[in-house]
Formats: C-alpha cells, sequence, structure tokens
C-alpha cells in the first residue's frame, strides 16, 4: 500500500541533486559520492517506489513523468528536513561567506533571501560583490567567492544549479521609442554583459541596424539613461520599473528568450557556504 512506504531522505537527496546537476556525474561530485553509489541509489529508490523517475539514454537524461510529479514533494521533504537540523545544530553558525552577483539581480531579487538567512544565523558575515557575469565568473574562478550567481543561456550546460528563470523584455520610456528609427539606440552595460549581447545578436538576427546610444555600470545608471529617452534596453520582465515601458510586441524588435540565473559553490565549502547555497535555492524555488 503506497500509504505505508516512508521514503529515503538521503535517496530523495540524491534524486533532487540529479535533477538539479542533470548528471550523475556532477551529483556523484556534489555529495562526495562516486557515480556507481548514486546509480545504485536512484535504483533503490525507483525499487522503493515501484516506478522509474528518471528517463535515461546514452545521449541524454531526463525525469519521467513520475519523476517530475515526485520532484516537487522531494524538495519540500528535504527542506524541512534542513530547517530542523539547523534549527537544532547550527544555531551559532559562524563564519564568512563572500557571494558574487549581478548587480539586477542582487537589487531585485536577493535582499529578502539574504535578510532571512543573516536573521537566522546571526554570527555570519556576508560578503557580497556586484559585477558582470563574466568578470564574476572569472574571479570565481580565481578563487575569489564561495558562491557565485551568474546569468547563463537556458540551453547551457554549464556548471551550477539553476535557481531563476524569467522572460526578457525590451523596455524604453513610451511605445514610440524605437519605432520608425532606421536604427534602434541601445542603452548597454559594458563588455562582457549578457544582456547587451543578448540584444544585439537578436537584432542581427533580423537584420535590424542598431547603435550604442548610452553605456552604464549601474542598473540605475541604464533605468534613468531610458527615461531620458536616450534609448532602449532589454530587461527581466520583473526589474521594469513603473515609470517605464515594455515594448516587445513592437512588431519591429526580434524576440528574445528567458535569462537564466545559475548558483556555483565552489569545491571544498564551508558547512556555512553551503548552508547558505541551499538557503538561496529554497528561496528562489519558493520565490
Amino acid at each position: 500500500m503506497p500509504g505505508t512506504r516512508t521514503l529515503d531522505l538521503d535517496l530523495l537527496r540524491c534524486f533532487v541533486t540529479i535533477a538539479d546537476t542533470g548528471s550523475f556525474t556532477r551529483a556523484g561530485h556534489r555529495l562526495g559520492r562516486t557515480q556507481s553509489t548514486i546509480s545504485l541509489q536512484i535504483k533503490r529508490l525507483e525499487d522503493q517506489l515501484g516506478r522509474a523517475v528518471f528517463a535515461r539514454t546514452p545521449r541524454s537524461l531526463g525525469l519521467t513523468a513520475e519523476g517530475e510529479r515526485l520532484l516537487g514533494p522531494a524538495r519540500q521533504l528535504l527542506r524541512l528536513n534542513d530547517a530542523a537540523i539547523a534549527q537544532l545544530f547550527e544555531p551559532d553558525m559562524t563564519g564568512r561567506v563572500r557571494i558574487g552577483v549581478p548587480e539586477d539581480f542582487a537589487t531585485a531579487h536577493l535582499p529578502a533571501v539574504l535578510s532571512a538567512f543573516a536573521k537566522a544565523h546571526p554570527l555570519v558575515e556576508l560578503e557580497v560583490t556586484c559585477d558582470l557575469t563574466l568578470n564574476l565568473l572569472d574571479r570565481f574562478h580565481a578563487g575569489a567567492f564561495d558562491l557565485v550567481l551568474v546569468k547563463r543561456e537556458p540551453s547551457a550546460r554549464l556548471e551550477g544549479v539553476r535557481v531563476w528563470r524569467e522572460p526578457l523584455v525590451w523596455v524604453a520610456r513610451d511605445r514610440l521609442a524605437a519605432s520608425d528609427l532606421e536604427t534602434v539606440p541601445l542603452v548597454v552595460s559594458p563588455e562582457p554583459c549578457v544582456y547587451r549581447k543578448r540584444a544585439i545578436d537578436a537584432l542581427e538576427a533580423i537584420g535590424r541596424k542598431w547603435r550604442v546610444a548610452y553605456t552604464s555600470t549601474s542598473l540605475a545608471g541604464s533605468q534613468s539613461a531610458v527615461n531620458a529617452g536616450l534609448g532602449i534596453t532589454v530587461l527581466p520582465r520583473e526589474m521594469v520599473p513603473p515609470y517605464l515601458t515594455p515594448i516587445s510586441d513592437d512588431p519591429g524588435l526580434p524576440p528574445l528568450y528567458d535569462t537564466e540565473i545559475a548558483l556555483i559553490e565552489a569545491p571544498g565549502l564551508s558547512p556555512t557556504a553551503h548552508r547558505l547555497a541551499q538557503h538561496i535555492i529554497a528561496a528562489l524555488e519558493k520565490g
């Protein structure tokens, strides 16, 4: 009888980690286990459930329909377990955690997440650095950060766990900002910038001329330039301020693909930094 079965949290953690990383091998690295051990744990889970949770071929790995249904409840069970363990055994967690974040994401989504962590662990020092994604990645691989949140293409098979996905939109002062213009004036961040590249690639794909009208190193500066009518820009939909207008329905502008934010953990992460990583993943999933 299904009601008499008890799910093994270790097996669920293995299952969720594979789903997050997209690979038995990467899940093994994260959990500190061999690939054969990971495979055995998934077999135990599938035997326990009486159904497959992953569809595997030599070239691909994906969730079955049953795996998709299990993923949400599995995350909830692990969150409850980890929260209980933290309250019992980690009330005095200390240390410093260095985290790198894109400025726009840090401004819009991260303050509440970090505030909740700081309240639960008041002795932990959080050191947050904002920069462009490619700069953050370079500094992360040079050892500057314990954790880094980076923008990436949704189709990219890169390191890290996806924690956020959001549509991108063209944004202007008003709906006439890009109409009847032979060349589109762009307000962008300096290179290297994911949104800058996305905007230029999209315009060039449809043969639309463009020029950089204004470059700003800050989100506030870019928004002010757009509000002044200096050009149009690309932003995640939820980051469009009320005084600017999304114009992605303009027939002269190409469609934009979603943006994705991934969290990457440095090797040999401290328990404090790992706890923050778990907190960020759980909080953004609920958001």
